[in-house]
């Protein structure tokens, strides 16, 4: 499965044969206070840093029509962010797990990102292009 961009994966997960629910966290990108003074240069050059995240949500693919819709939603809770993190969820049952289900693992998204434990998630930035953080 090749994914480029958040479009593709909206696809993809639109064709699975189970239902899917989208679980996202938006992230930005943070200096801690502690930074010494060639890390808050990098940082100022658009580099470095650490993620933190600041919102949360889950979807079903068909709640999204593409990254332009998600990026516009996200705009109402005033956060801002520079990447978004995406994992999915399915269940056998034939019908796409409620946002009930999809607390605890958004929550441990969440604590994934803050300790750098990002391989199980597709980050996307803000024009909604996959990015490898590797």
């Amino acid at each position: 499965m090749n994914i480029s961009s958040f479009d593709d994966l909206l696809n993809q997960s639109r064709a699975q044969a189970t239902p899917q629910r989208l679980l996202l966290v938006f992230a930005k990108a943070d200096l801690p206070d502690d930074a010494t003074p060639a890390q808050r240069e990098r940082f100022s050059s658009g580099q470095g840093g650490a993620l933190v995240p600041v919102m949360c949500v889950d979807k079903t693919p068909q709640e999204l029509r593409d990254f332009a819709q998600l990026a516009q939603d996200s705009k109402q809770f005033g956060k801002d962010w520079s990447m978004v993190f995406v994992s999915a969820m399915s269940d056998v049952v034939g019908l796409p797990p409620g946002s009930d289900a999809a607390e605890k693992p958004l929550q441990r998204m969440v604590e994934s990102i803050q300790a750098g434990a990002l391989s199980h998630m597709i980050p996307f930035d803000r024009q909604g292009q996959a990015v490898n953080l590797s």
